[in-house]
């Protein structure tokens, strides 16, 4: 192109853009831009508009964004300041404000358009031209043809609020320092700050992303720029004022704004968009580490010292509204955001510094200390030091700011609530309840503390006055009188304020405001639980009721007589109750009104549930749970720790129960079938769980258990500190486990394990459980006891919950302790233990110690499957060696014995697995795992011995645990069967070694009866002993039929024959099985046959087999009176099995002859009772009397036709089994009176009478009333055959059988030899048995008149005295019978002291 070219006058003018662009369409050339800018040259000098040029030039770089800009750039910049120049000389202007007044129009133009109305920041359009603008007057001020400070003197006279955004590209693109600009501006601060505000204010729109961008780049970039240049120490002091002075102003704004800001939610307001920016200035470039710690510093002190009008005395009465749930959250996230940088000790330290040296806005600079610690878990111990530091400051130089101070300070990390801080009542008995507090140095000291407290009465919250008497500093004795005056000011302070003392609460901490009318609530609970514990009404109460009597009787009794339906079996409330009105603590007219209530309750069917929480607390938990849930997946933990706070107190005002202070560790009584909780707590414990799951799932999206925030530990905390709330949660979790497992989907099966594995971490802090019939355990094994493994379904529940939630603890623990195992519930693990071998068979294989894949973080990524595959998950956690090294902790191990205690409580008919499989497994578990395993580990060290003894008691005490429950499996329908059958296997197993060797088998004879001797009490005399014998016996027989009844009997070689031992035998008979027949003194038909079964298969395997039985049975006769009588009893059963077995073991056709003479007995037995003459059998007396009370229950003349034949007088042994038969007779009667049966009573007592009638002139029958065994004589052996229950019951039967004879045989009975001593003996044991108040006695009492039977006793006996001569009684055995009764009965005495004195007798005397 040529110049002459371009200015014919026929062709069209060409602007330079489409010069420019005409030139780049070709391809480049050397020398086309030497060609180009001389063209340029000319045009311009044609043009000579050099604002169009400014213009063109900006549409050119906006139009054309791939141009380069090398190829532009020398060619606009030398025509910008040629035209410039030439312009200059032409006008005569100089050169610096011509280019200013160019510039500054086209910048005018750009941000001055309509378009810029209403908006702080320009559009894209007009940034695209602002941009290419700038950069052209780079070029113009790189080339000394722009003058900066002009062109800012010009701007300003145009503007008075200059644009922050225009300013930020000024100094962005180096045209104007902004530095420059601040040294240069004196009024800089009344424009940039309401400018900031401005900017802050605006809201760009929805769309507009980039504008938004744009906005948080110029307020970020200009506060750095005001950080950097104000707190930077080269910085001159003039700037660093000026930009001081704008943050100041905007910090200000900032905090007037949050005094009207709403405490409920963090709007994105202009204050809040100001606040954030706080956020990123730490990754600022443009200010230095130590500029932006000294800003925050300096606006953390400006923070505290704002507007420094409330005083101390507001302080303390205006601090409970100023927690951190209740604080400003605009003010919070200041405080947070200016902490962020700093230790927690280095703001401390700044705080205490502050205090010292500047008037404080007391509302500040506490919410600041709520803030701190609500976000900084290392903030508590802390500010303890700090407390400990101002109080030792305070009593060292009696300095009062001190003091205040730490009140304060202690107070409001009190309000965070326990699991933040320690309770006001806590911290105030720690510092001064005891002789080394800080006031005990001296009295000065003393008076210098009660003076402090006396001149906080007018002003205190009466909860600290409270405080402050329940729990008074120390003071030594010879000072009470200083402490008393304090005492009386605050008491009479509470009354002004209408806060009675009698009011206050006898636990807990009654430094927390807003719960008063539920303190009596957690009063009673806490009593209730004591009382559970200790079995006593504690010393709180009981001083309550003397010295507290008002809050006593008008507060704590109708919370405690709360009507209700009343179970029908006591609970703990009700046996408190009774325990009370033992103790005449209860009003006779209130304790009747509550028992009607309750009975009316109960009419009614009704029992009214107590609301004690507002109706919307569920959902404004539910969304702060799902704010709480954004900042987790967001990682913003500061947030989390401030959104928990809030939770907290959200929580707290619907379950306002607090962890009680000062006394032992509360116990949660888990109620499984009670519905104590209202319908708005279960909401609220079930949006809680649906929260926590929630929170758990979208956090591992993102990332694993052991790389999320501690936000799942500390939520867990918080629950875990208000003891209603976690009860509630507690049954909640109960109720699903046990009752809604298999509803339960993945994701809540997830998360519930997880909060499971969460409540375990947090037990030292949390209250044990008790459940029903158990000692108090901890709440990870108290949940443990809900996931029962009964059935299939429930079994399937429990290994996938239990899989989870060891998944779960095993990779939380993978970052945050070594120590895995503390997260992972042992019961769980015991639980996989049991559950994985039995639904696996795989798994009953030993492992290789080959090391799988020891990362424990794929555990979970396989536990999140559990729901598709569960055995897949299961078989990876099993295989895994870090879950086998847990198997290896004590803890963790599972006993032989529990296994056994879960596997009889599987029901057969709904097992997962069939009979075949079951029996398998359970014999591999036995026979191969357990018998195996070290004693150490719960095993049996290869014993038989101890495996034997293992299912023995285990199978024992199933039994004896589903006698007491309501819900029990039936032991047909339990694996009772199959454990029996494998330890018939063991005991097979363990004869095998004894019948080779020929060495007897004195391991399982000595091993059954030893080990069943060792679970009896040695006294049965209270209920509870003698029902636990009675449950243990029943038990045990069913054990005992099942196993080979040869196993009970001894056998022993001597001088290579065998011979059998029964010794061990007769001693279980007479000591234990004795105590619990029904009916007393006969044994059952199949206990009895099975020994006498035993006897017959023992002596089978003797050379001599008919002797040793024969050698046997009449040890047995002589020793254990009892299986005689018992054998006698069922004889008439037992013959032709009897008969046929000794057939089949002997091939002998005639029976052993000590089983002749008892079916000898019985033919005469039939025989008397017909009527008919028979020779008396050589047996002893006491079988020939069994035998004749056997047959007279059938014989049609009763026994009237054989005490006919007998004749006492005439044959010795006939007076012999007379008596005996009188025993039993008598013993039937109190048999028949312990278990009432339609006029089963009085047959029996018509038979005593029968045979009593014969007997009565002789003094035998007397022998069996005697106490002493010794005393009896040739009857020894009914104590033998009696219970203690019917031995107990022998004087009343004595009365009970003479009261109902006539007048001829009392007389007769009374002048029997020795009658005066036994009626006596009798009737101090009548006395005693109603005064010991045994179960005996009160049956006695409840069933007969006890007046009718003492008085009749008392009126006979002294009858009885009054007909015995003197002489028939020697003086010595007077002396003796009178002994007896002058404690229990003087009358008696008297009348027998008056006997002992022939000559005080007179003919007339009758004691009737």
């Amino acid at each position: 192109m040529s110049l002459g070219a371009s200015c014919e006058p026929g062709r069209q003018k060409r602007s330079l853009s489409s010069l420019l662009d005409g030139h780049l369409a070709k391809r480049p050339k050397q020398g086309d831009g030497q060609r180009l800018h001389e063209a340029a040259i000319q045009l311009l000098e044609q043009q000579q508009d050099l604002s169009g040029l400014f213009k063109e030039i900006g549409t050119t770089k906006s139009s054309n964004p791939d141009v380069s800009q090398d190829i532009l750039a020398a060619p606009e910049a030398s025509l910008l300041a040629f035209g410039l120049r030439r312009q200059a000389q032409q006008l005569a202007v100089p050169l610096a404000t011509l280019s200013v007044k160019v510039v500054l129009e086209r910048l005018m133009e750009i941000s001055g358009s309509e378009e810029d109305k209403g908006r702080e920041i320009l559009s894209h359009s007009q940034r695209v031209q602002l941009r290419a603008l700038l950069e052209s007057s780079r070029d113009l001020l790189a080339r000394g043809c722009l003058c900066p400070k002009l062109l800012w003197q010009e701007y300003r006279k145009y503007n008075k609020l200059p644009r922050l955004d225009v300013v930020f590209h000024l100094h962005f693109h180096q045209i104007l320092k902004f530095q420059d600009l601040i040294k240069s501006d004196d009024g800089v601060t009344q424009w940039l700050v309401p400018q900031l505000k401005a900017l802050c204010s605006w809201t760009p729109p929805q769309e507009d992303e980039e504008s938004t961008h744009a906005q948080h780049k110029v307020l970020s970039g200009i506060v750095g720029l005001l950080v950097s240049i104000g707190f930077q120490s080269s910085s001159e002091p003039a700037a660093m004022e000026k930009c001081s002075s704008a943050l100041d102003a905007m910090l200000f704004w900032l905090l007037d704004a949050a005094d009207v800001t709403s405490t409920q939610t963090l709007a994105p307001s202009a204050t809040s968009r100001w606040c954030q920016l706080l956020n990123i200035l730490p990754c600022q470039l443009s200010a230095s580490p130590d500029a932006i710690r000294g800003f925050f510093t300096h606006s953390l002190t400006q923070t505290l010292t704002y507007k420094p009008q409330l005083t101390v005395s507001d302080a303390v009465s205006l601090q409970n509204k100023w927690t951190f749930a209740k604080t400003t959250p605009l003010l919070t996230s200041l405080f947070h955001k200016l902490s962020v940088i700093f230790s927690v000790e280095h703001l401390l330290h700044h705080l205490q510094k502050v205090l010292e040296s500047h008037e404080v806005n007391w509302k500040h600079v506490l919410c600041f200390l709520s803030t701190l610690m609500v976000y900084s878990p290392a903030a508590r111990p802390a500010l303890t030091e700090l407390l400990s530091r101002l109080l030792t400051c305070a009593f060292e130089g009696y300095d009062l700011e001190s003091l205040i101070t730490a009140f304060l300070l202690a107070r409001q990390g009190a309000l965070q609530g326990p699991a933040i801080f320690p309770s006001y009542s806590h911290w105030f008995q720690e510092s001064f309840g005891g002789a080394s507090g800080f006031h005990a140095t001296s009295k000065k000291s003393l008076v210098f503390l009660l003076k402090f407290l006396s001149d906080l009465v007018p002003f205190e919250p009466p909860q600290y006055l409270k405080v402050h008497i329940l729990h008074p500093p120390y003071v030594p004795g010879k000072y009470r009188n200083l402490l008393m005056d304090y005492v009386s000011l605050a008491k009479t302070r509470l009354a002004d304020l209408k806060e009675s003392v009698e009011d206050m609460g006898l636990y807990g901490d009654v430094s927390t405001a807003g719960v008063a009318p539920l303190q009596v609530v957690q009063d009673v609970d806490k009593a209730l639980s004591l009382f559970e514990n200790t079995g006593r009404i504690s010393a709180t109460v009981m001083e309550a009721s003397i010295f507290r009597r008002s809050y006593f009787l008008t507060r704590f009794l109708p919370t405690l007589l709360k009507p209700k339906v009343l179970p029908v079996k006591a609970d703990t409330r009700m046996k408190f109750i009774a325990a009370l009105r033992q103790a005449e603590k209860i009003p006779a007219a209130q304790y009747s009104a509550y028992v009607e209530s309750c009975q009316r309750l109960r009419q009614q069917d009704g029992n009214a549930a107590f609301e004690d929480g507002r109706d919307h607390s569920p959902q404004v938990l539910k969304v702060q749970l799902q704010e709480l849930i954004e900042n987790v997946v967001d990682g913003h933990e500061g947030d989390m720790s401030a959104q928990l706070s809030r939770i907290s107190h959200t929580l707290s005002s619907v379950f306002p129960a607090l962890r009680d202070d000062g006394v032992e560790q509360e116990v949660i009584q888990l109620q499984c079938d009670a519905h104590e909780f209202s319908e708005l707590h279960i909401n609220v414990a079930n949006t809680v769980l649906r929260g926590f799951c929630q929170c758990l799932l979208d956090a591992s999206r993102v990332l694993s258990p052991n790389k999320q925030m501690t936000w799942a530990s500390r939520l867990v905390s918080v629950l875990a500190c208000n003891t209603r709330l976690l009860s509630c949660l507690l049954h909640r979790l109960w109720d699903l486990l046990h009752n809604l497992g298999s509803s339960l989907s993945g994701p809540h099966l997830l998360g519930l394990a997880a909060f499971v594995v969460h409540l375990h971490a947090a037990m030292p802090q949390s209250p044990l459980v008790g459940l029903v019939s158990r000692s108090p355990v901890p709440i990870s094994e108290a949940l443990s006891s809900a996931l029962v493994c009964s059935t299939q379904s429930n079994m399937l529940f429990c290994v996938r919950f239990c899989v989870a939630a060891v998944c779960y603890g095993m990779c939380r623990g993978d970052s945050l302790t070594p120590q895995y195992q503390d997260l992972v519930p042992s019961s769980f693990c015991k639980k996989l233990q049991y559950l994985i071998p039995r639904l696996l068979p795989e798994a009953r294989t030993p492992q290789s110690e080959e090391a799988e894949d020891t990362d424990r973080l794929g555990l979970w990524s396989d536990a999140k499957e559990i729901s598709n595959d569960w055995k897949k998950t299961a078989w990876c956690l099993w295989r895994h060696p870090a879950f086998r090294q847990l198997q290896q902790a004590p803890e963790c191990q599972l006993l032989l014995t529990e296994w056994l205690s879960n596997e009889l409580q599987v029901e057969r008919s709904k097992d997962a697995l069939c009979d075949a499989e079951r029996l398998e497994y359970q014999q591999w578990a036995c026979l191969h795992f357990y018998l195996t395993r070290p004693e150490n580990r719960g095993g049996c060290g290869g014993s038989m011995k101890s495996l034997f003894c293992h299912l023995v008691n285990g199978i024992m005490d199933q039994r004896c645990s589903d006698s007491r429950e309501d819900h029990a499996i039936s032991p047909r329908g339990s694996c009772t069967p199959d454990i029996i059958c494998t330890l018939r296997q063991v005991v097979y197993d363990m004869e095998l070694p004894a019948r080779a060797s020929h060495t007897g088998r004195p391991d399982v004879c000595d091993c059954l009866l030893e080990l069943v001797s060792q679970r009896f009490s040695d006294s049965l005399s209270s209920t509870s002993a003698r029902l636990g014998c009675e449950h243990t016996l029943t038990a045990w027989n069913r054990v005992l039929l099942a196993l080979p009844s040869v196993s009970f009997i001894k056998m022993r070689t001597e001088e290579g024959s065998r011979h059998l031992d029964s010794t061990n035998l007769i001693q279980h008979v007479n000591q234990h099985q004795r105590m619990v027949c029904s009916p007393d003194g006969v044994l059952s038909f199949h206990l009895t046959s099975h020994f006498l079964r035993g006897v017959l298969h023992a002596s089978a395997r003797c050379g001599h087999a008919g002797e040793e039985f024969n050698k046997t049975w009449s040890h047995i006769s002589r020793h254990c009176p009892l299986l005689l009588v018992s054998t006698a009893y069922w004889w008439e059963r037992l013959s032709p099995a009897v008969t046929w077995l000794w057939r089949r073991l002997c091939d002998a056709e005639t029976p052993p002859e000590e089983l002749q003479i008892i079916a000898s007995s019985q033919r005469w037995a039939r025989s008397l009772m017909g009527g008919q003459l028979a020779q008396v059998p050589s047996a002893p007396a006491l079988l020939l009397a069994a035998s004749l009370y056997e047959c007279q229950s059938t014989a049609q003349q009763g026994v009237h036709a054989a005490l006919s034949t007998l004749q006492p007088d005439s044959c010795p042994q006939h007076r012999e089994v007379l008596v005996f038969l009188l025993f039993l007779c008598v013993n039937g009667y109190v048999s028949a009176f312990l278990y009432p049966q339609d006029k089963c009573e009085q047959k029996a007592l018509k038979l005593c009478t029968e045979v009593l009638v014969p007997l009565v002139d002789a003094a035998d029958w007397l022998l069996i009333f005697q106490s002493k065994t010794a005393e009896q004589g040739a009857y020894q052996s009914v104590a033998m055959v009696m219970s203690q229950r019917c031995s107990q019951l022998m004087p009343w039967a004595f009365f009970s059988v003479l009261l109902e004879q006539s007048a001829e045989l009392q007389h007769r009975a009374v002048r029997c030899p020795g009658f005066l001593s036994t009626a006596v003996s009798c009737y101090v044991g009548l006395l005693q048995l109603f005064l010991d108040g045994d179960t005996v006695g009160q049956r006695l009492g409840s069933q007969i008149d006890s007046c009718r039977i003492l008085s009749g006793a008392k009126r006979f006996l002294l009858r009885a005295i009054s007909q015995t001569y003197p002489s028939s009684t020697s003086f010595g055995l007077l002396m003796q019978l009178e002994s007896q009764c002058l404690d229990l009965d003087p009358e008696v005495a008297a009348a027998l002291s008056t006997h002992l004195d022939p000559h005080r007798l007179s003919p007339d005397m009758d004691f009737l």
